[in-house]
């Protein structure tokens, strides 16, 4: 490897691990605009998604400056993948943390390659080998082991049960978009796609906003705000461009492999900032799912 290439490799790596930082907080800053003011999810899901908006429409309108016309087939692409992988994941998530602790949702979360398995082989006719199906007997005792940690840890273990559920929801409607977006992304270009697609989710929000919520939500202590912000520029906008970089440097197997610290970094924060206990359970479920995820993203 020469010495340009093991710079290249180096800096995707980082980038890598940025990215990787940004997604983990995503549920951080959540849990943190929960605590400061009683502000639901879908405002506080729209406020991300309006501070959001500019980069990513500028990111559409440049892709699409030269690019050919949407065909009705490519509109409908867009706007199915994009109310499943970025609105309705997004919601559900936003409303599951609401129940169980930031670092259950970001395990639970982690379960998206494993589903995405499952899919290809429910509707797609793959079949699963043998190393996919320890995979999945690992991530699913390691989601149980770090579920009974917080069970242990509430007074309603009904309210648990349905954080977990939202999430799982979440993680699932995650994974049917990935299933979806290949042929999409490799007709439009992934920096196109993934603006329309937040465009799209960005309409879906807003409209799900004004549908059940009075314009007077939208009146927040300014910390909620700025985590508001902290979203949209920390854990969607910047990750989304680091990950693409640390993609073309150093291969799509390789990120996903570095993304598996998202989960152990969200257990970490949530320790520090949140004040969430740990236990040896829930570190041996987190072991287990990180190790199924590596099965599963391997080639």
């Amino acid at each position: 490897m020469s010495r340009a290439d093991w710079s290249n490799e180096r800096v995707g790596v980082a980038l890598a691990v940025l990215a990787a930082l940004g997604f983990s907080f995503k549920a951080i800053f959540v849990k943190l605009a929960y605590a400061v003011a009683p502000v639901d999810a879908v405002t506080l899901l729209s406020l991300r998604m309006v501070f959001s908006l500019p980069a990513f429409l500028w990111i559409g309108f440049t892709a699409s400056r030269s690019a050919p016309p949407l065909t009705w087939r490519d509109g409908l692409s867009v706007t199915v993948l994009g109310l499943l992988g970025y609105y309705g994941a997004s919601i559900l998530d936003f409303l599951g943390l609401q129940y169980i602790s930031a670092g259950l949702e970001r395990l639970i979360l982690f379960t998206y390659p494993t589903l995405t398995v499952l899919i290809g082989v429910l509707f797609m006719g793959r079949r699963l080998s043998r190393r996919e199906v320890g995979a999945l007997w690992l991530s699913y005792a390691g989601i149980a082991l770090a579920f009974a940690h917080d069970l242990r840890l509430v007074t309603d273990g009904s309210a648990v049960w349905l954080g977990v559920a939202l999430v799982f929801a979440s993680s699932l409607s995650y994974a049917l978009y990935l299933s979806g977006s290949a042929a999409a992304i490799e007709r439009l270009g992934a920096a196109r796609f993934t603006a329309l697609a937040m465009l799209v989710s960005t309409a879906a929000t807003q409209a799900h906003f004004f549908l059940t919520q009075p314009l007077s939500t939208w009146l927040q202590p300014v910390p909620v705000y700025a985590y508001g912000v902290a979203m949209a520029v920390f854990s969607t906008v910047l990750p989304v461009f680091m990950q693409s970089a640390a993609i073309r440097r150093i291969g799509p197997s390789k990120a996903v492999l570095i993304g598996t610290l998202g989960p152990v970094l969200t257990i970490f924060f949530g320790w520090w900032l949140l004040d969430e206990p740990l236990s040896l359970s829930q570190m041996f479920g987190t072991a287990l799912v990180l190790i199924g995820v590596w099965l599963v993203s391997r080639k």
